[in-house]
């Protein structure tokens, strides 16, 4: 057993001076050739582990990643007490931090109000009052046109308030 570890730890070594720089390995005469020239190794060993002598293809190590150069300059600016408190409550509004919202208003990127939880509960119930009022519309269409009328225009006017409360 332990002739065969030894065996399977000899190295095949193949002179590197007579490899053809074109090929893209080793070919079966070449290590016939090198087998003949170190007799001690045998010629059943696995030719597939062979280490070969190669020339380094980077001398200087492998290429280096740069580095993402983004956001590192500091800006500093003055102003007034109350511009910088309207700025923190902007950016608050938005929620979006200070820097970010000043990078989007120098870039005249579009700035939305994020909805406050009470004015998501109103136009929740803006909502329901429009749907209401349609199906009261269609409820009255035939019995009596006026009333019909009437409350789809309620209910448009409560869109258009919809409306208006998005943009």
């Amino acid at each position: 057993m332990e002739e065969l570890k030894n065996e399977r730890k000899k190295p095949i070594v193949i002179d590197v001076s007579k490899l053809d720089p074109a090929a893209e390995g080793l070919s079966i005469e070449q290590i016939d050739a090198s087998l003949e020239e170190h007799p001690a190794i045998e010629p059943n060993s696995n030719s597939r582990c062979v280490p070969v002598g190669t020339k380094i293809i980077a001398p200087g190590g492998r290429n280096k990643k740069e580095m993402f150069k983004a956001k590192r300059e500091f800006v500093k600016f003055r102003c007034s007490v109350y511009e910088k408190k309207l700025l923190y409550i902007k950016a608050k509004r938005c929620r979006l931090s200070v820097s970010e919202f000043c990078r989007r208003s120098i870039f005249n990127l579009e700035i939305k109000e994020r909805f406050s939880h009470d004015q998501i509960e109103i136009m929740k119930t803006l909502s329901k009052f429009h749907n209401n009022f349609k199906s009261i519309g269609n409820m009255f269409r035939k019995k009596d046109p006026k009333l019909s009328a009437a409350t789809y225009a309620l209910a448009d006017q409560i869109k258009q308030q919809l409306e208006k409360l998005q943009k």
